[in-house]
């Protein structure tokens, strides 16, 4: 059974990625997911808070007492900007290169373009075999209109994919009006692939503090959903990489998806919860789920249900809606 697929012009053993999280930040964790059989793995993010951080305190240490001599302001050399990341997450990059053979994909997470180009050549430099851009920006601005948003996630990714050699993913949420559209965008701007989609971290309201504080929700598998059906309709009118996360924790949530039409299958949340063996267990489980249907390869059966191969592409516009509405009416209604 070949298994074996492409992603980001990186030849893989098979259709899994072990996607960011805390599994992918420790080595021994790392070791074990590849020892399970995942292809690829993406690296914790990191942050533009951090690198803005980096920066602030370089020119604070710079401008120190600069003002208590007026004279000192003559002789104030010029440096540049700081030309390095912080040292332990370069250091974890170049570490996690050494441990293990599979492709390594380096992620920024940020919303504005800053010092990512700089950043992205370091990655690069460290051992990164791809880059995923995992843009987190949240308008507030009445004044920004969605076009604006747009604009600056298509900037922001040709910047990066113009600096590097590597390929570039980028990571997006699904609030967007006219998906099709702005993917091409990406694409066109240099993206080699899109990553349907970023589970956007939605604040909660402590009630006895009166205050919004963070909450980490675990995906859930009724979240695929709505990565099928993107990916299904994006499939045939974008020709970069698709991958696939949020939502996948079983084998079948991965045959879906690459029925639908995507190339890898990224998962963390069912190695957080069953440990780095379950590996093995995904991809045995989808041999023979291949085996069953007389598929000889993943690539055989890939996209056969995208909105351009299924037999009722309306099933996942506005058909699907009707559908689904007709069913439960008819049920609940004796």
């Amino acid at each position: 059974m070949d298994l074996s697929v492409r992603y980001l012009a990186l030849d893989l053993a098979n259709p899994l990625v072990a996607s960011a999280g805390p599994l992918t930040a420790d080595l021994d964790q790392l070791r074990r997911l590849e020892d399970a059989g995942i292809a690829a793995a993406v690296l914790p993010s990191l942050f533009e808070e951090q690198i803005e951080h980096l920066e602030l305190e370089f020119h604070r240490l710079l401008e120190y007492q600069t003002e208590s001599f007026a004279e000192s302001l003559t002789h104030f050399p010029a440096c540049d900007a700081p030309t390095s990341l912080p040292e332990d997450y370069l250091r974890k990059v170049e570490a996690a290169r050494q441990a293990v053979d599979i492709p390594l994909i380096a992620s920024l997470n940020g919303h504005s373009s800053g010092g990512w180009t700089r950043y992205a050549k370091f990655l690069e430099s460290a051992g990164a075999d791809a880059l995923e851009l995992n843009i987190y920006f949240v308008p507030t601005d009445p004044a920004m209109d969605a076009a604006a948003v747009e604009s600056r996630y298509e900037a922001l990714v040709a910047t990066v994919a113009q600096a590097v050699d590597i390929p570039v993913a980028v990571k997006i949420g699904a609030q967007f009006s006219a998906l099709p559209n702005f993917c091409q965008r990406l694409w066109h701007a240099g993206a080699a692939g899109l990553v349907l989609f970023n589970r956007y971290l939605e604040p909660d309201i402590d009630l006895a503090s009166l205050e919004y504080r963070p909450d980490l929700v675990l995906s859930r598998r009724h979240e695929l959903r709505t990565v099928l059906r993107w990916i299904a309709i994006l499939r045939d009118q974008v020709d970069c990489s698709l991958a696939a996360t949020s939502g996948i924790q079983r084998a079948e949530d991965m045959v879906r998806a690459l029925l639908a039409g995507a190339d890898v299958a990224m998962v963390t949340t069912a190695f957080l919860r069953h440990g780095p063996a379950y590996a093995a267990r995904l991809l045995e489980e989808l041999r023979t789920w291949l085996a069953e249907g007389d598929y000889e390869s993943v690539a055989q059966m890939r996209g056969s249900m995208s909105r351009a191969n299924c037999r009722d592409p309306s099933a996942l516009e506005r058909a699907n809606y009707m559908q689904a509405l007709a069913r439960y009416t008819a049920q609940f209604g004796r």
